[in-house]
């Protein structure tokens, strides 16, 4: 049964939808939130640097300072570089070794913290604090840790960078394999697999793209890292940038900071490489 029709224009126009005069994007009350929010942010910025008790004085000749040392370190010290190829070679080693022990330690990890694949809710805990742990704690402090326990030098800088790279890997890791297809898992489970053949079998596969790319991405990062490792005594070419900034030789620093900067350069191009390649 249709509707009546208005008798005359004006019970027409009294019928119809009433739209505001001006378009506007949000209503007021989502406009007085947003206010209330960049509010809530200025001052939380204003109250940090009140808190920082900075000497502003000192930046009124920052710019000076920095074409200063921009002029000592012009031009780099290129006949230093034969004595550096070693230790960013090290570098190169203590990134690569360190993510490769990450990987191997962030399988059982990432298992432990997936939710279809732990044992139950005491286990995932105990992973994700794991994860946790891991993350939490910068890659230099990981370094003076392992230089208290193993003394100064690589071994130090690869456990640094493997016991970083744990909880980024096992994360997203795990994450993926909460992912799964789960239909997989019933079929090879209906064979009488075990736990350990339908992870293996069923999840390990589905998961591997994921793990693949991690395990490269997290390589390029830890490349960056390990160049700093050496400021605590854990090898590689921070060891000699430190060295040289404390010497004030500021040629070398230039030097350094230019190797460094390529083998990142390198490192990035072949991990945008390889994960091309993989997707």
């Amino acid at each position: 049964m249709n509707a009546p029709r208005p008798s005359s224009p004006a019970a027409a126009a009294a019928l119809a939808p009433r739209h505001p005069e001006v378009w506007q994007r949000r209503t007021p009350a989502q406009s007085l939130v947003q206010w209330l929010w960049l509010a809530g942010c200025t001052l939380a910025a204003l109250w940090s640097v009140s808190a920082l008790d900075i000497e502003w004085s000192f930046l009124l000749d920052a710019h000076q300072q920095a074409a200063d040392l921009a002029g000592r370190m012009w031009p780099p010290r290129w006949d230093y570089l034969p004595k550096i190829v070693g230790p960013l070679v090290e570098t190169v080693h203590i990134a690569t070794l360190g993510t490769m022990a990450a990987v191997v330690l962030a399988l059982p990890v990432a298992f432990l913290a997936a939710r279809n694949t732990t044992a139950n809710g005491f286990t995932w805990a105990v992973g994700r604090a794991l994860l946790v742990g891991s993350r939490s704690i910068n890659t230099v402090i990981w370094g003076l840790l392992f230089v208290a326990i193993f003394g100064p030098g690589a071994v130090a800088g690869v456990f640094a960078v493997a016991a970083r790279s744990v909880g980024f890997v096992a994360k997203l890791v795990a994450e993926a394999i909460e992912e799964v297809d789960p239909g997989q898992i019933e079929a090879v489970r209906a064979t009488g697999a075990g736990t350990l053949q339908t992870w293996w079998v069923a999840i390990l596969p589905q998961v591997m793209p994921v793990l693949i790319g991690t395990t490269i991405y997290r390589w390029d990062i830890n490349v960056r890292e390990s160049s700093v490792l050496g400021f605590v005594g854990a090898g590689g070419i921070g060891l000699y940038l430190y060295a040289s900034i404390n010497g004030f030789l500021w040629q070398q620093v230039l030097l350094i900071l230019v190797a460094i900067g390529a083998i990142v350069l390198a490192s990035e191009a072949l991990s945008a490489w390889v994960r091309g390649r993989i997707s």
